[in-house]
C-alpha cells in the first residue's frame, strides 16, 4: 500500500525570451530577489523558431536560460508563475512584453513549464496556473511530445537543459551524502 510522502525537491529555472537588454537586465534581478540567487546562465540565442511574439516583441527576439540555486518542492510553480507574470507586467511597454519568462523545473526525468492556458495534456496547478510536461529524459538525453514547443522540440536547448539537470543531480547528491 502507498502513502503519501513529500515529493523530492527540484531544480527551478526560466527560458527567458526578451527584444529590450535593459529589460532583461531588471527582470533579472527581480527574478534574484524574488527567486533567489542563479547558479546558472546560458548563453544568449537568437530566438528565431517562430513569428508567434513578433507583434509583440519585435523583431530581434533572444533566449537565454537561468536556473536557481535553491531546490524546491514542485508546488512552488505556481507561485513562480504569478510572480513571473508580475515582472512581465511591470516591464511591459505600451501594454507590450518586451520579457517573456516562462518559468519551469527538472528532476531526473521530465522538464515541466508552466503555463496560464489550459488544454491538451495540461495538468491544472492552482491559482490559474497548469503545469505543462515538454520534455522526458532517457538514455543521456531529453526527448519530446507531439505536444512540445518547436524550439524545445529541435533539441537545440538540450545541452542547457543536461546542464541544469547535472546541477540538480550535484545538488540531490550532496543533500543525500547530508542526511546520511
Amino acid at each position: 500500500m502507498a502513502y503519501p510522502k513529500e515529493p523530492d525537491p527540484v531544480k527551478f529555472f526560466v527560458a527567458v525570451l526578451f527584444s529590450d537588454k535593459e529589460r532583461f537586465s531588471k527582470a533579472k534581478s527581480l527574478m534574484i530577489e524574488y527567486f533567489g540567487n542563479l547558479d546558472f546562465e546560458s548563453e544568449t540565442k537568437k530566438f528565431d523558431v517562430s513569428n508567434y511574439y513578433k507583434d509583440e516583441m519585435g523583431e530581434n527576439i533572444f533566449r537565454v536560460f537561468l536556473s536557481f540555486e535553491t531546490l524546491r518542492t514542485p508546488d512552488f510553480l505556481v507561485e513562480m508563475k504569478l510572480k513571473s507574470l508580475e515582472i512581465e507586467t511591470k516591464l511591459a511597454y505600451e501594454g507590450r512584453r518586451k520579457v517573456n519568462i516562462d518559468p519551469g523545473y527538472i528532476d531526473f526525468s521530465k522538464v515541466i513549464l508552466a503555463t496560464f492556458k489550459g488544454a491538451g495534456s495540461k495538468i491544472y496547478l492552482a491559482k490559474g496556473v497548469w503545469a505543462d510536461l515538454i520534455l522526458r529524459y532517457e538514455k543521456g538525453t531529453f526527448h519530446p511530445f507531439p505536444w512540445t514547443f518547436p524550439d524545445f522540440r529541435d533539441g537545440s536547448y538540450n545541452q542547457i537543459l543536461i546542464k541544469i539537470r547535472n546541477l540538480y543531480k550535484e545538488q540531490i547528491k550532496k543533500m543525500k551524502e547530508v542526511h546520511r
